[in-house]
């Protein structure tokens, strides 16, 4: 949840936020888009409740023909793609300051400190006290992983980055699956797997009755506890990685320019949207074909060797199907008229932090026990559409509060911990918005 706000490039300056009309306005709009998706994903699995229900009730749930489609379509074009986007815009949001900081020629480190330690305060509080599915705690501990790279090689960047995203993914699965064939023999391996995934399908049991309670306290004490339980899994640090390689993948980006000049790289742009659909199409295409498989228990994970290669294409088709994203909005934005549309999402990418934090708040009320207790209870092709228009509404949101004030209510008090004062808020008077960089 990056932004790039620094200070202007003026040598020796000292740093402060940046104004709207120093932004790049299509990361606003990415970032807005990203939002859409992102909150697509957490209703669809986590807010609603599918993903902690039992494997039948589950299977119900996309048994008709419309929620087998949308299922499906969810899988395709949304699942990983919006997260894999987020993560690579805050990458590149930390080229942007390092760059601005370099020109002030500034240390980036206490600044950017201070911010991450603000972002991971937040994080917390939102994950403990309101839903365990929080991302701006991971975002600001890999943020300080950066710093690490900050003086790095592109070369070493982009190296790093494909260990993370394909030789992790691919390496990890082996690792696990022989390292227990070693230690445990024979069919032991399968009573090890089928004994975690015991001990998860009762901790998310757990978690949905707490969820499903009508006590706000219960409800919130079940979200804490699954915190406890979610945080030490070997899957949330191998998960932490690949976002680590998102984010390098970002700060290359940012490095070389890409989104902050889109016309000098039009042709780069019209490969990667090539490359990005064929190898999109295959890679999430293998996934969801895989995905059918597993639920009709024609293949099994811990007996087909050949699911080992599954993680690693699956970010392949992640990243590729997301970089096909980037390249439509950063070709149709040079166009006026595809411009003109596409800045309705900059200014929920302005304050994609409050409206994060919104669409949490706004879920619980929805889903939780203690609010409507739709958990457990919506079609899935109900909760996209709730979803939607939930996001249709933040749109309009966004456009009164920026036309009144200079941040969202969340950024301007991130920036003013950050800053260690407070940061002017409301517009004057007579003093408009000034039009973002393309």
């Amino acid at each position: 949840m990056s932004d790039a706000t620094t200070s202007d490039c003026v040598p020796g300056t000292s740093a402060r936020p940046v104004d709207v009309s120093e932004r790049v306005a299509l990361l606003d709009v990415l970032r807005g888009f990203a939002l859409w998706g992102v909150f697509i994903s957490n209703s669809f699995a986590w807010f609603s409740g599918n993903a902690l229900l039992p494997r039948a009730q589950a299977e119900s749930l996309v048994e008709p023909p419309l929620e087998a489609v949308v299922n499906g379509l969810y899988y395709f074009f949304v699942n990983q793609k919006f997260i894999t986007l987020f993560s690579v815009l805050f990458g590149l949001g930390f080229s942007i300051q390092l760059a601005r900081a370099e020109a002030r020629k500034s240390s980036i480190v206490p600044l950017y400190c201070r911010r991450l330690g603000v972002l991971l305060s937040i994080g917390v509080v939102h994950a403990f006290a309101l839903w365990f599915g929080d991302i701006l705690a991971i975002y600001a501990v890999l943020g300080f992983a950066l710093l690490l790279f900050r003086q790095r090689s592109n070369r070493t960047v982009l190296t790093w980055a494909l260990v993370l995203l394909v030789g992790l993914p691919l390496l990890a699965p082996i690792v696990r699956h022989y390292g227990h064939s070693l230690l445990h023999r024979g069919q032991a391996v399968v009573r090890v797997a089928r004994a975690g995934d015991e001990v998860d399908v009762r901790e998310r049991g757990l978690l949905l009755e707490g969820l499903s309670s009508g006590s706000f306290w219960t409800t919130q004490a079940a979200n804490a506890h699954f915190v406890t339980y979610v945080m030490p899994q070997p899957q949330r640090l191998l998960w932490m990685a690949r976002i680590l390689g998102r984010f390098l993948l970002g700060l290359l980006a940012g490095r070389l320019l890409l989104l902050q000049d889109v016309e000098r790289h039009r042709s780069l742009f019209r490969r990667l949207l090539v490359w990005g659909l064929v190898l999109g199409v295959l890679g999430n295409g293998v996934g969801v074909v895989v995905q059918r498989l597993r639920l009709a228990d024609l293949v099994d994970p811990t007996k087909d060797t050949w699911m080992l290669a599954m993680p690693a294409i699956a970010e392949v088709g992640f990243m590729a199907l997301t970089a096909a994203y980037v390249a439509i909005f950063a070709l149709l934005f040079q166009r006026e008229q595809w411009h003109r549309v596409m800045q309705v999402l900059a200014p929920v990418g302005r304050m994609a932090l409050t409206n994060y934090l919104l669409q949490t708040v706004v879920s619980l009320c929805l889903y939780d026990g203690w609010g409507l207790g739709l958990i457990g209870k919506l079609p899935l092709s109900h909760c996209v559409a709730l979803t939607t228009f939930i996001f249709a509404l933040q749109i309009p949101f966004s456009h009164a509060w920026l036309s009144r004030f200079r941040f969202g209510p969340v950024e301007w008090l991130w920036r003013s911990l950050t800053y260690g004062q407070w940061q002017p808020l409301r517009l004057a008077p007579r003093e408009a918005p000034a039009p973002a960089m393309n």
